[in-house]
């Protein structure tokens, strides 16, 4: 029976660090601010907006919600993030996606400044990942490099289990740019040994099984199934599926996998919370990389 790897338990106590460390900011005269802005009325983001607006209160952020019609247009999107960008009370800002059809995401996430890019999306940024060497280069407090909350959280999630990364193989399920490219850039820079799966795989399933990691990020309900994990391998469910009755899955069919697995993210209650409270992280980075200029 695997280990439950607890997310909100973790968020949780990041959570607290992180209000200690908004207090001290405070205390020397700095209130780091997240912006959201949100174009349209599509019913999840608003949750997720209102979800990362309550999480920041929680730590003491001060947030800022900007809000366009759905048939903004692609310059109006740009114009706004102009204005945020020349906000100096606003030390990061996230444009919630998906955006509507006619505004193009690429132009817009990468008008965002490197400096207050809080998802960690930024080509600029995304480069500086792709490019480190090591964890250490990750994290080296002169040189801020906000990292993609989700594949953060993922590395948090693995640290907790007090399993070593190095030396591991690692399959991550899935290529996008949110979490299966910039997740196996982290767990390089770990020294685990990675391969990254997807639709055109040959053999997935035995791919899968040699894995001593497994991060599942391929959007679909209960994909990998207990044949396609190694005993005892640490197993991250980044999935989030919605059945026609609106309960959630996740990409992995835990009640099978849970009896092989060392350990074990459960959907919801693992990856998710991380997500948010590693954009509390990334606005508190933000932050005083901005008081350090």
């Amino acid at each position: 029976m695997a280990h439950i790897i607890d997310g909100k338990k973790i968020a949780g106590s990041i959570k607290e660090l992180l209000k200690q460390e908004v207090q001290s900011l405070k205390s020397q005269g700095l209130s780091p601010g997240l912006a959201t802005l949100l174009v349209g009325n599509n019913p999840a983001s608003q949750i997720y907006v209102k979800n990362k607006h309550r999480a920041c209160q929680e730590v003491g952020i001060a947030s800022f919600d900007y809000h366009l019609p759905e048939m903004a247009s692609l310059e109006q999107v740009l114009a706004a993030v102009e204005e945020l960008n020349r906000n100096e009370k606003v030390h990061a800002i996230l444009v919630q996606l998906p955006l509507p059809s006619q505004v193009d995401s690429h132009r817009v996430l990468e008008s965002i400044l490197p400096q207050k890019d809080a998802d960690g999306f930024h080509p600029y940024n995304l480069g500086r990942l792709l490019s480190a060497k090591d964890k250490k280069e990750l994290t080296q407090k002169d040189s801020v490099i906000p990292l993609p909350c989700t594949p953060h959280g993922i590395m948090a999630l693995l640290e907790s289990t007090d399993q070593s990364i190095s030396g591991k193989q690692a399959v991550v399920i899935g290529r996008s740019v949110i979490v299966g490219k910039p997740v196996a850039a982290l767990l390089l820079a770990a020294n685990a040994t990675v391969t990254v799966a997807h639709s055109q795989t040959k053999n997935l399933e035995e791919c899968c099984a040699q894995a001593d990691i497994l991060v599942a990020a391929i959007g679909k309900s209960k994909f990998v199934t207990a044949s396609m994990v190694k005993p005892g391998a640490v197993v991250i469910d980044v999935g989030i599926n919605r059945d026609g009755e609106g309960k959630i899955w996740g990409d992995v069919d835990f009640e099978s996998v849970k009896e092989k697995a060392g350990w074990i993210t459960p959907v919801p209650g693992g990856v998710g919370p991380m997500t948010i409270v590693m954009l509390l992280k990334n606005t508190v980075e933000l932050a005083r990389g901005y008081r350090r200029k």
